[in-house]
């Protein structure tokens, strides 16, 4: 087990070494964590790091010489077991690894109406979605501890993710999807040759009941937000936009939000920048999520969480419990950013300008983010000075149903409207 970091728990901050939580699969706090039917995880952990000394190993203009996509070239912030003296990582073949790193350029420079921003185009990752992030993490880490076979519950993106990591690498992958699961999505999971568990009901029955199965069975869960390293996984994608724009990052990042785990890692890579001392800001993280799936957005109004069924077009955010909903206030919280909601014909007209202006297939929960940024728009609410960045986390392909409509949308309005 890795001895440059530790696991602490979101809630009671307490700490436990990496052989405690990993040695025992143990995926919640063992003291406060619990999994509630409708609810959001409590105690889930996070990995800390020794910055201070990674800082003094490592300078700022030395890390933005590394080229983006490759986060294991800095293995001391990666929660796997590596050599000191060659830095590879222990157990894995660098062919392996090196087939499992992301595209070094996805940053793109667009204008709408006048407002320029930029996109980081996570559709041209493997399986094309950002979700690729966390599923090359989990797999190393389950070849590093000797396991074969991982399953995960998802809406789609996850699980097609997962299902073609595991491909890449040799592993077996199960996963459990909702009954409403588009079927360009469970063609994809399938066709990787993932072992498909359709359960009678939505994401959330799917969530538990891959927990219960994989508990029952000894196989690895990569659930979001259950197992931390999803959120770690996806803290790469503020490294690379980092590395990308050479330090000058945005002022703002939409980001939509289902479960909470894409804008939580986020947060966390961009706070270990500050911690290492290599920014003096963080940018506002915007959460972007669909009327009929808000749950971030009436928690932050509210102050407390109600369950209420998640209905949207935009199935890859569509959680009534969002899973890390915890982390995910926290990250609005404390990078000064905010939560708003668009409804599914705005997501869908979103989707339309992304297609035809600028050549971006995005699938709905992606085109969420840049609803998100039309609406601040259209409200003033954005200055022109401001750089932001519109996160677009899956292909259009993954769902053709919702793509049909977004084009009827095409034919019927004008988009600079």
């Amino acid at each position: 087990m890795g001895n440059h970091y530790l696991y602490q728990c979101s809630h009671c901050q307490q700490t436990f070494s990496a052989g405690e939580i990993e040695g025992n699969f143990i995926y919640l706090c063992p003291n406060c964590g619990k999994t509630e039917k409708n609810a959001p995880l409590k105690g889930v952990l996070q990995v800390v790091y020794d910055y201070a000394s990674f800082a003094l190993k490592t300078g700022r203009d030395e890390f933005l010489k590394l080229p983006a996509g490759q986060p294991f070239l800095f293995p001391d912030l990666w929660p796997l077991d590596y050599d000191q003296q060659s830095g590879d990582l222990k157990g894995l073949s660098r062919t392996l690894v090196q087939n499992l790193t992301l595209p070094e350029n996805q940053l793109l420079n667009f204008e709408f109406q006048g407002q320029s921003f930029k996109v980081l185009d996570e559709t041209r990752n493997p399986t094309f979605s950002f979700k690729d992030r966390a599923s090359i993490l989990v797999v190393l880490k389950a070849l590093q501890l000797g396991i074969g076979e991982i399953g995960a519950a998802s809406t789609g993106n996850a699980g097609s993710s997962l299902a073609g990591i595991c491909a890449r690498a040799g592993l077996q992958a199960r996963i459990w999807v909702p009954e409403a699961i588009p079927q360009a999505k469970l063609l994809q999971i399938a066709a990787y040759g993932a072992k498909v568990h359709k359960v009678a009901g939505d994401y959330d029955l799917a969530f538990d009941q891959s927990i219960e199965i994989c508990q029952q069975n000894g196989w690895y869960n990569r659930n979001t937000a259950f197992n931390p390293l999803t959120i770690e996984g996806k803290k790469s994608a503020a490294f690379d936009i980092f590395l990308q724009t050479q330090g000058q990052l945005p002022d703002l990042i939409f980001v939509p939000v289902g479960d909470g785990v894409i804008i939580a890692g986020l947060y966390k890579g961009f706070n270990e920048l500050f911690e290492l001392g290599w920014i003096d800001r963080l940018p506002r993280l915007i959460a972007v999520q669909s009327t009929g799936s808000d749950a971030l957005v009436r928690f932050l109004n509210e102050g407390v969480f109600k369950f209420k069924p998640a209905q949207t077009i935009a199935d890859s955010i569509s959680a009534g419990a969002p899973r890390n909903l915890f982390l995910a206030v926290q990250a609005v919280e404390k990078t000064q950013g905010l939560a708003l909601a668009v409804t599914d014909q705005q997501i869908l007209k979103a989707q339309a300008i992304l297609a035809q202006k600028f050549g971006l297939l995005a699938e709905p929960a992606a085109a969420a983010s840049f609803a998100g940024f039309l609406k601040m728009t259209e409200q003033g609410a954005l200055s022109p000075v401001q750089q932001s960045l519109i996160l677009i986390t899956g292909n259009g392909l993954k769902d053709v149903r919702a793509l049909e409509l977004s084009i009827k949308q095409i034919q019927e309005q004008n988009l600079d409207s």
